[in-house]
This record gives C-alpha cells, sequence and structure tokens, in this order.
C-alpha cells in the first residue's frame, strides 16, 4: 500500500485526506457538507473533486487503499441493557461506547413495560443486553430477553451476559424473529470487565447492517466498506499513539479531548490505578481504552446548557482571560442563545472568537472532570482512608485536543488547559505535567483507520502532524 484515502463522514462534513503511507506524509485534504439527508454521494463527490484539485490532479487521482469511517445521521446510537447499575450495566455502558456509540440510556435489573416503551421510543441502532457474571444471575437475563422478544424491536440485539444463559436468550430472541448476535460476557467474574469481544461484535454489526440502514451503502463503490464510527476510529488511533509499535515507539498514556458542536468525548489509554501510596481502588476497574461521551457539553446546540452549568460568572472569566474585556460579560446569556439558534455560525468577530474559547474551557474541565477518576476520604475510628473511584490521569504524559476549536484557534492552548489538574479540587485526578498537542488536521480519524493496516507508518503520521501547542504570543 502506497498511497490511501481517508474518509469521514461527519454529522456535518464529509472529510477526505489522502496520503503517501510510505513516507508518510498527508497529501491533501479536503472537506464538504455531509449529504447524508439526500444522498451521500453528494457531499462525498463534492469533497473528492475539491482533493483532487488540491492534489494537482486535473484527471482524478486513485489510491491504493480507500477506508472510511461514520459519525453521520446521528452516528451509532445504542442502549445499554445489565443487572446491577454500578456492575453489568455499567460494564455494558462502558463496552457501548468504546464500540463507538453514542449510549442513549442504560437500563438496570428487569425492564418494566414502560421502560420498555420509553427504550422503543429511543429507536436505537444496537441493543446490548448483559446481566449476570458467569454461573451468577439468570433470571434477569432472560426476563429482559422475553420482553424485547414480545416487542415490536427491529433493531440488532448483542448479547454479552451471563453465558450460562446466554443461549437460552438467544433462542428466545431469535424464536421471536429478532436479529441476535453472541458473544462474551462483558462482566464474567465479579470486578473483572471483557469489554473488547463485545465492541469487535458491535463494529461487525455496524459494518454489516447499520452502514446500509442509514444510506451510507451508496458510498461504497468508492471507498469500500465503512469500518467503523468515526469515535471508534479516535479511540483506535489514541491506544495505537499511546503504545507505539515495535519499530515506532508510541507516547506513553495518554488523553484525547474532542470539543464538537454537540458532545464533548474524552478518550484515555492507561491502567489507571492509584498512584498516591495507600490509596485503594473501589469500584470497577476502569478499562484500559475508555472514552465517555458528555452529549449535555456541545459549544454550539448544547451552549445553554454549559451555561446552566457553570454560569455566567464561570464563562465570564476566560471571556476576560482571552480579551481583557470586562464589557464582554455583558449580553452574555442572549449571545449564546443566538449561538444554539446558528449552530453553524463561524466566528466572525473577536467577540464571538472569544466567546468560543470559553464556552470550550468550560466544556473541557467539565468533561475531563467526569472521565477522570477521584480519590474519596473515608472517615474511620482508626484513622482516614482513600478510595478511588475510577481512572488516576495525575500521570498522563500527553493531552491532546482535537475538533474545530483546536484546529482553527489560534489561543486554543487555554482551551485545552482546562484537562489539567487542579489545585483547587485535589481530589479530580486529571494530568497533572503533560505535553499538550492539538490535532490542527484532524487526522486522528485517519490514523484509527490505518492502525490495523499501516501502524508504524499511522504512528509517524501522528507524529509528524500533532501540532505542539504553543502558549498564546508565540
Amino acid at each position: 500500500m502506497k498511497t490511501a484515502l481517508l474518509v469521514d463522514f461527519g454529522s456535518t462534513y464529509t472529510k477526505l485526506t489522502a496520503v503517501d503511507v510510505a513516507k508518510p506524509e498527508i497529501l491533501a485534504q479536503a472537506q464538504s457538507p455531509t449529504t447524508v439527508d439526500s444522498d451521500i454521494m453528494i457531499g462525498l463527490a463534492r469533497a473528492f473533486e475539491l482533493l483532487t484539485v488540491r492534489l494537482g490532479s486535473g484527471n482524478g487521482w486513485r489510491a491504493d487503499t480507500v477506508m472510511a469511517c461514520s459519525s453521520a445521521a446521528g452516528g451509532l446510537k445504542m442502549v445499554a441493557i445489565g443487572l446491577v447499575p454500578e456492575l453489568t450495566a455499567e460494564a455494558a455502558k462502558l463496552a457501548a461506547l468504546g464500540a463507538g456509540a453514542k449510549v442513549l440510556r442504560t437500563y438496570a435489573y428487569e425492564l418494566s413495560h414502560q421502560e420498555l416503551e420509553q427504550l422503543l421510543g429511543l429507536s436505537p441502532d444496537i441493543i446490548l443486553l448483559a446481566g449476570g457474571t458467569d454461573g451468577g444471575n439468570k433470571d434477569v437475563l432472560l426476563h429482559n430477553a422475553k420482553m424485547l422478544a414480545g416487542s415490536p424491536l427491529h433493531a440488532p440485539v448483542v448479547l454479552a451476559g451471563n453465558k450460562a444463559a446466554s443461549e437460552d436468550a438467544k433462542a428466545i430472541l431469535a424464536g421471536a424473529g429478532k436479529t441476535v448476535r453472541l458473544t462474551e460476557n462483558v462482566m464474567p467474574e465479579l470486578g473483572r470487565l471483557n469489554v473488547e469481544p463485545a465492541r469487535a461484535t458491535i463494529r461487525d454489526v455496524f459494518m454489516r447492517r447499520i452502514v446500509h440502514a442509514k444510506g451510507l451503502d451508496k458510498a461504497e463503490k468508492m471507498v469500500g466498506s465503512v469500518l467503523m464510527p468515526t469515535p471508534m476510529a479516535v479511540l483506535a488511533a489514541a491506544r495505537l499513539i499511546a503504545q507505539g509499535t515495535e519499530s515506532e515507539p508510541g507516547l506513553g498514556d495518554l488523553l484525547i479531548v474532542d470539543v464538537g458542536g454537540a458532545t464533548t468525548d474524552a478518550h484515555s489509554i492507561g491502567e489507571g490505578q492509584p498512584s498516591q501510596p495507600g490509596v485503594v481502588l473501589k469500584g470497577l476497574p476502569p478499562p484500559y481504552a475508555q472514552r465517555t461521551v458528555e452529549g449535555d457539553l456541545g459549544i454550539r446546540y448544547n451552549a445553554m446548557s454549559i451555561l446552566e452549568m457553570a454560569g455566567e460568572r464561570r464563562i465570564a472569566q476566560y471571556l476576560c482571560a482571552v480579551d481583557g474585556d470586562p464589557s464582554l460579560r455583558s449580553g452574555l446569556e442572549a449571545e449564546i442563545r443566538c449561538l444554539c439558534a446558528d449552530v453553524t455560525r463561524v466566528p466572525g468577530n473577536e467577540w464571538q472568537s472569544a466567546l468560543d474559547i470559553a464556552l470550550a474551557r468550560v466544556a473541557v474541565e467539565i468533561a475531563v472532570e467526569r472521565h477522570a477518576g477521584r480519590i474519596e476520604a473515608v472517615h474511620l475510628p482508626f484513622g482516614t482512608m482513600y478510595t478511588q473511584y475510577g481512572k488516576d490521569l495525575t500521570n498522563v504524559t500527553t493531552v491532546i485536543g482535537t475538533g474545530g476549536i483546536f484546529a482553527y484557534n489560534p489561543q486554543s492552548r487555554r482551551v485545552l488547559e482546562g484537562a489539567l489538574f487542579n489545585e483547587a479540587e485535589p481530589q479530580s485526578l486529571r494530568p497533572k505535567q503533560p505535553e499538550l498537542y492539538v490535532d490542527t488536521n484532524y487526522i486522528l480519524y485517519a490514523i484509527g483507520l490505518l492502525a490495523e493496516a499501516a501502524p508504524t507508518e499511522a504512528v509517524r503520521l501522528a507524529k509528524r502532524h500533532l501540532s505542539v501547542a504553543c502558549p498564546v504570543g508565540r
């Protein structure tokens, strides 16, 4: 493979990256608005025409390999069902998020008729059905299988629960004409996650069924199979950049923050075990490759949500930090309401650019606080005990920002610094002294697509094109 065309059918834009894999180097990039609601080929053709112009190829350009991912048409929407909220239900949610899904809702214990109606109203693309450790509780998994079997459900079901009941649950669903795929239990033993088989199965279902259902198969003559959801490609890139290959070392444990118009996603790679002496890990062990999605932290669609959570004072402090003009505080709520009403707006003046920086900074702070683990003190008669819930990211060596705010704003470092440890909140285990990089070329999806076919070249491409987030003024 000498050249590759890497495609991301995004919710807003269809992005193309032409790569010389052997060097490795980006040859050209182009994008055009995604047209999934009419004919996805229109947007793809427009982007490809622009790409060939930038390549200087008047007669068109052909790549040795074409690979694509997608978050168009709402991306991959899933519902996760488990037994205990903090255990198998949480494990199912982690598996779905790691597969690049937007988890609409998580259900625990036996589904009620009211919950089933709610679930059907969500119209998920896939349902991940888990419950019980291997040899443990069977009843809940079988009950929920019967509830889904007796419903007008059309979405395929990925079964990842108690192996002692999974075959019976599969038979119940298949007997009712439902599409069902059986995979390994997401939690075979208490406290042990096993999410990779479920992630792989979800990806396979996505490729075989969901791509067709969303009309993306129209583009397959040009781009081949749509391999995975875009967030899964970004998580694959994160894992590869962290680990490296035998020929090219990685960057070590890392955190990627993806700020978008509707959500802010965080991806972390690392074991996340306690780094401080005397701290005991409680709850589920965090997955090595972890993704969280904050659906209330988008800087366009959900800008009002950020304001409601953070308050005007918190947002305004970053307006002042950026521009040094207290007058920018006036009219903040009205301006944010206008932003929500015009989600395609590109900043046209200093005020609008400053507002984007402030909203993104607060979104990063909240998203990483939710993603990172935390320490809690438990006061006992014989002294104080410290427990850790979630992932310790304090020793993460690299933090990468991706999304439009990082690609186009020269003050993006101010946004990314929101991911760092804050001495005023020592219980939040965020990175303390990492190197900060920004994905100025939107290449992380491309790195993830190349990860399996050309991993060493993909790592080298990432190192070449991830930019150091320089302090303002440099």
